[in-house]
């Protein structure tokens, strides 16, 4: 059963105030089902509903819920039911959450807090949006390279639940610096007398601590880790990435890659985005891209007497422009990808471009050969020849655009997928104006105006 079909009976059960019926309704359903049907409620139907649920899994289901929606509802919930989510919820989740609640209730949650959960709290809620440290949480289990088989198990069942992750296990001295990993299986199927620093990893795979959150999503899968270990510069182990959050990394990144390629300014949540939030985040690029095809414009009013002496090339203006964009956009978006994936990197550039202009002299030519028979058709040999040696030009020009931008980009320190499908398109569609008059210019004799 889905939440799309169990919401009607959960909402008739609230209004009757039926809490055995709502509980049963709840225990049914997972904690991410649980935050979807709270967003389908007022803020006050949301904070009731969430009442009934034991406090672990209302802090899980809080875990779930995005950001602006956390927001609307800190706002009902009082100091206690916070301080209360804060001490079941996830480390990491906490320190979003604090970022959520306004700074003035800050001091008189946290009093009601635990000193252990304030200290994780606030040190995880320091560090910079966009970092790893933003995202590990201090939830992770420990054991001493010392230590029997025996006695590792045995600490790892006293701090276990309070751990995120225990399938893996840090192996730290004295001063707790990193000195190697042991899986939850090892510890078990070794002898009982077995020492720890004879089976452990030492082989580390870790993450600096201000290391960019997508660096973190990249290692857990390239290497396929549950969990990353990060340290500091002195390699002291102060949290984990956990491979969930590594999920929710990329999701993100995902995202926003595909909002800059529409040239869209991130937008958090569609559904529950204001009208003035949506135009905003549409209009600055849309309005860039108005300015750039004046140039477009412009390239056509400097050849207006050669398109009143030939109307004909009117015809193949469209197909010649928007191949060399769309010829452009495909290019750009290999680039792209392989950029965010580290398959190439800036040093590539030279090698990359040699290889697109021999893909893109292929492509322009298949193309050019397929045009040209329509420019026979439609006026003779000339235009023919005019229209294969634009489109030619065309589909060379915009591949090169497209190969170019994201590199020029990433090299003075943007985000390479601002060179988007739109933006590509629009240099290429002024630059195809030009090549296609000034070709057909030098072919085709001008009458004297």
């Amino acid at each position: 059963m889905t939440s799309a079909f169990v919401h009607p009976a959960l909402r008739r059960a609230v209004n009757r105030n039926d809490i055995e019926q709502l509980r049963g309704f709840l225990e049914d359903f997972h904690e991410a089902d649980i935050a979807d049907i709270l967003q389908e409620e007022s803020t006050a139907g949301a904070c009731e509903i969430v009442s009934y649920l034991s406090p672990d899994r209302r802090a899980a289901v809080f875990g779930h819920l995005p950001p602006f929606w956390q927001e609307k509802m800190v706002a009902e919930l009082s100091d206690q039911d916070l301080s209360g989510l804060l001490k079941d919820i996830d480390a990491d989740e906490g320190a979003d959450l604090l970022h959520v609640i306004p700074q003035e209730r800050h001091a008189s949650i946290l009093r009601l807090v635990a000193r252990k959960t304030r200290e994780d709290l606030l040190k995880l809620a320091k560090h910079q949006e966009g970092t790893v440290g933003a995202i590990m949480t201090c939830d992770y289990v420990t054991v001493s390279a010392q230590m029997t088989m025996a006695e590792a198990l045995d600490n790892v069942r006293k701090t276990a639940p309070n751990a995120e992750m225990i399938y893996q296990v840090y192996v730290v001295d004295s001063k707790h610096r990193l000195n190697g990993t042991i899986s939850l299986r090892e510890l078990i199927l070794n002898l009982p007398k077995a020492v720890v620093k004879d089976i452990m990893t030492t082989e580390l795979v870790s993450i600096g601590v201000f290391s960019k959150q997508e660096e973190a999503a990249k290692m857990i899968s390239r290497y396929d880790l549950l969990a990353l270990p990060v340290v500091d510069d002195d390699k002291h182990l102060v949290g984990i990435v956990t491979y969930d959050d590594a999920m929710d990394v990329a999701e993100q990144e995902a995202t926003e890659d595909m909002h800059k390629a529409a040239t869209i300014s991130p937008v958090s949540n569609l559904r529950h985005a204001s009208l003035l939030t949506l135009y905003r985040k549409r209009i600055v690029w849309l309005l860039v891209l108005v300015f750039g095809n004046l140039f477009s414009g412009a390239g056509i009013a400097y050849f207006e007497d050669t398109i009143a002496a030939y109307v004909v090339l009117v015809f193949f203006l469209p197909l010649l422009v928007d191949s060399g964009g769309n010829a452009g956009s495909q290019a750009a978006t290999l680039v792209i990808r392989s950029l965010a994936t580290n398959d190439i990197h800036l040093k590539d550039w030279g090698r990359m471009l040699g290889r697109e202009i021999i893909v893109a002299l292929s492509l322009g030519l298949t193309m050019a050969v397929a045009v040209s028979l329509i420019g026979f058709h439609r006026g003779g040999a000339d235009i023919a020849l005019i229209v294969a040696l634009s489109m030619l030009g065309c589909v060379l020009v915009g591949s090169l655009v497209g190969l170019s931008l994201p590199f020029l980009l990433t090299r003075i320190g943007l985000d390479p997928a601002t060179a988007s499908a739109p933006l590509v398109t629009t240099v290429a569609d002024a630059v195809g104006v030009v090549i296609y008059f000034w070709i057909a210019t030098s072919i085709l004799p001008i009458p004297a105006s």
